[in-house]
């Protein structure tokens, strides 16, 4: 299982890395622009690609860890259902943050969307433990 661990917090690294490229750099390009007022000038990628790997490693532990029968529609379910959590708090923003409510329903698919790869990666690549025959 340590092997199918290993290749699903690189996977889920990997997929969160593209797609936050593909949905703050590109789909969002001109939301961050209308509202660059918010945001910091001197954005820190090393740091922020230390955060996603940090929450991939939690994520997939949590997976490993806590969930004992896995399989892709197990993970799936993780993937949704802690999507829609993340995406929550990530809408949220709205809440105390002057962004246009169409950037955080954009954050809430956006954030469910990666959550819902990860859990179909967890799904795919951490199996169960065989079990020893005595």
């Amino acid at each position: 299982m340590l092997k199918g661990v290993i290749l699903a917090i690189i996977a889920v690294s990997i997929a969160w890395l593209a797609l936050d490229f593909l949905i703050h750099n590109i789909l969002l390009e001109e939301a961050y622009e209308a509202t660059a007022y918010l945001w910091r000038p001197d954005m820190n990628m090393m740091f922020m690609s230390g955060v996603t790997l940090v929450l991939a490693v939690l994520f997939v532990a949590l997976y490993s860890v806590c969930v004992s029968q896995k399989s892709l529609s197990i993970g799936l379910k993780f993937g949704v259902i802690f999507g829609l959590a993340a995406g929550l708090m990530a809408a949220s923003t709205y809440l105390y943050m002057p962004i246009p409510l169409s950037l955080a329903i954009n954050w809430f698919v956006g954030t469910l969307v990666e959550f819902i790869v990860a859990g179909w990666l967890v799904g795919l690549l951490v199996k169960p433990e065989a079990s020893a025959v005595d």
